[in-house]
C-alpha cells in the first residue's frame, strides 16, 4: 500500500507518518514542503485546490488521508474564503480524484458542525448545524467528499491535542509553570482526544477487511469540562514530575471568555458506531492524558 497524507506537520499528521509506516510507503505533504523534523517532504497547497490533482496524478497513491485544515476558529470569522478553500474545496477536489481512481480517502472533520446545544452524545446522523465559519466549512467539505461517490471514510473528532504542536494541554502546561492561578471555562463539556488515538485508530480501518464506506465519531471515551480537562492535566503533571505543583483552576464560564467564534457547548460525540463496525474499543480520555503526559515525561 502507498498512503499519502496530506498534512504531515499537524498533530495528527505527525502521529499518522507514525501509525501508518507499518502498511507501507507513506508519503507526506506540508506546504512549505519541510516536515518537522526539517526533513523534505511532497508540497500541497490547500489555498490553491486547482493544484492538487496534478500532485495525486505524479503520486498516484494506493489510500489517501486528508489530516490537512484549516484551524484558526477565530480567525475564520475574518478571513472565511481562506477555511472554504482549505476546509471544503481541498477536499472536493481530492475526492473527485480518489472517486475517479478508485481510491479510499480518509477525511476527518470536527464537533464545530453540530451546534452544541445537546445533552444526549450527537450521533453520525444528526442534523449538523455549525455555529460559525470554522464548521460551516467542515460541514461542507464532509458533504462533498461524500457527494464525489467514491469509497470514504470520514471521522469527526473533538478537542485534539498531543504531546507535540499547539493545543489545550501545552498551553495548560506551559502557563501552569509560571502561573498559581488559572480561569478556564466550565460550561463547555466535550472529549479530550490524543492525535496518537486518531491516528492508530486510522491505520487499523485502513486494514479492515470490509470495504466500508461512511461517517464515524472518532474520540476517546467520555466527557469533561475544559475546566475538568485543565484539573486532570495538571494533576498528571504533577503525577509523573513534568509540574512540581498545580495551579489552582478556577472556574469560569464561557461569556466570562469571550471569542470572536462561538464554540459549542456541548461537543460529546457517540463513538459507539466505529467500535461497532470495525472491532475497536476506544479509551476513556483519562487512559489517553495519561499516556500523553508519560510521552512528555520520558522526554
Amino acid at each position: 500500500m502507498s498512503v499519502l497524507v496530506f498534512g504531515g506537520n499537524g498533530q495528527v499528521g505527525q502521529e499518522l507518518l507514525r501509525a501508518l509506516a507499518p502498511l507501507g510507503r507513506v508519503v507526506a505533504t506540508t506546504r512549505s514542503g519541510k516536515l518537522a523534523d526539517g526533513s523534505d517532504c511532497e508540497i500541497a497547497d490547500f489555498n490553491a485546490p486547482e493544484s492538487l490533482p496534478a500532485l495525486l496524478d505524479r503520486l498516484q497513491p494506493s489510500a489517501v488521508v486528508n489530516a490537512a485544515a484549516y484551524t484558526g476558529v477565530d480567525r475564520a470569522e475574518q478571513e472565511p474564503e481562506v477555511a472554504f478553500r482549505a476546509n471544503a474545496q481541498a477536499p472536493a477536489v481530492i475526492a473527485q480524484w480518489c472517486a475517479t481512481h478508485g481510491v479510499p480517502m480518509v477525511h476527518y472533520s470536527t464537533d464545530y458542525v453540530f451546534k452544541g446545544d445537546g445533552a444526549a452524545p450527537y450521533g453520525e446522523d444528526d442534523t449538523t448545524e455549525p455555529l460559525g465559519v470554522y464548521g460551516s466549512s467542515k460541514r461542507d467539505g464532509e458533504n462533498a467528499v461524500r457527494a464525489a461517490g467514491g469509497r470514504h471514510l470520514i471521522f469527526r473528532t473533538a478537542w485534539v491535542y498531543a504531546s507535540h504542536g499547539g493545543n489545550f494541554l501545552r498551553t495548560m502546561l506551559r502557563v501552569g509553570a509560571e502561573r498559581d492561578e488559572l480561569r478556564v471555562v466550565a460550561d463547555q463539556v466535550g472529549t479530550p482526544t490524543p492525535a496518537a488515538l486518531i491516528a492508530d485508530v486510522t491505520a487499523r480501518v485502513l486494514q479492515h477487511p470490509g470495504q466500508l464506506s461512511g461517517t464515524w465519531h472518532l474520540t476517546a471515551s467520555g466527557q469533561t469540562s475544559w475546566h475538568g480537562f485543565a484539573e486532570a492535566i495538571f494533576a498528571e503533571a504533577v503525577a509523573v514530575g513534568v509540574l512540581t505543583k498545580a495551579p489552582r483552576v478556577q472556574a469560569i464560564s464561557s461569556d466570562q471568555y469571550p471569542t470572536p467564534a462561538k464554540r459549542p457547548a456541548w461537543s460529546v460525540l457517540d463513538n459507539r458506531k466505529l467500535q461497532q463496525d470495525f472491532g475497536i474499543v476506544l479509551p476513556t480520555w483519562q487512559a489517553g492524558l495519561q499516556r500523553v503526559m508519560s510521552e512528555i515525561a520520558s522526554g
